[in-house]
């Protein structure tokens, strides 16, 4: 009997040893400070306005340290008040590019900037907002992640979001190198629907959050850009995040990171 009780713990413990030698679960924190002067969203950056928050951590590749570190650095900054959250982005980009113009496009055809948000943390009924370097959106709400069998909503839109776009270089010219494109984000508390949370301050408050960067690797054909190939096919998408995933799939609410809504 002994011997079995053993045998069990044992099992156990290597269960637990393998589960997290798949996932380390690495989630990062963001303090987000409480503004009375927010910032203006126009894509001039002003420091002024950003200087109560702190950058974030650099971004990682998607799966966590197994894989190098990004070739390019980004990074987040987010303040908010009673209304909103605001979200500043900085994209390090030698070649800032887009294509897409078209409002739910998929815009990670293009390189973009990503943000996950599930604000009461039940991996369910989470959404995700798209930018590109022109600064067409695509926005979407999940039911579900879709490992789940879930599906997204398109028809859903982030109301009243404002966003702006700006450079440090130029859009589309090959033949110049640039430093970054950056993204203003304002994103109204209310566009995130879950009743369950509305009635609680926001300082008492803890949400999920992740954010994503899609990058693609280019060359320079007959003066514009073309996505690099392999084998006849367009490389992969590198996936640069704030909080590791430890697989390539950012419909995992689990495992984003947190926002703590600080005074």
């Amino acid at each position: 009997m002994i011997k079995s009780v053993v045998l069990i713990i044992l099992i156990t413990i290597s269960s637990c040893i393998v589960a997290q030698s798949l996932y380390t679960g690495d989630h990062r924190l963001y303090k987000a400070q409480k503004t009375t002067y927010p910032p203006k969203i126009d894509g001039i950056i002003q420091e002024k306005e950003w200087s109560k928050a702190s950058w974030s951590d650099l971004f990682v590749d998607i799966e966590g340290s197994i894989k190098p570190a990004p070739l390019y650095a980004t990074n987040v900054k987010m303040l908010w008040d009673d209304s909103t959250l605001y979200i500043l982005a900085k994209l390090q980009e030698p070649h800032i590019s887009a294509t897409l113009t078209d409002r739910d496009a998929i815009i990670f055809r293009d390189n973009d900037f990503e943000v996950f948000v599930d604000p009461d943390d039940d991996t369910n009924n989470y959404y995700e907002i798209e930018i590109n370097a022109y600064g067409t959106i695509m926005d979407l709400l999940m039911n579900k992640p879709y490992k789940k069998g879930g599906t997204f909503d398109m028809n859903w839109n982030a109301s009243n979001m404002k966003c702006a776009i700006g450079k440090i270089g130029t859009i589309n010219q090959p033949n110049d190198i640039d430093s970054a494109w950056m993204v203003e984000m304002a994103i109204p508390i209310n566009t995130f629907n879950k009743n369950m949370h509305q009635h609680l301050p926001l300082t008492q408050q803890t949400w999920r959050i992740n954010f994503s960067r899609v990058q693609w690797e280019y060359d320079v054909v007959d003066g514009i850009y073309k996505k690099r190939e392999e084998n006849g096919r367009p490389m992969r998408e590198n996936n640069w995040v704030w909080s590791p995933m430890g697989i390539i799939d950012m419909h995992l609410p689990e495992r984003w990171g947190y926002l703590i809504f600080a005074e």
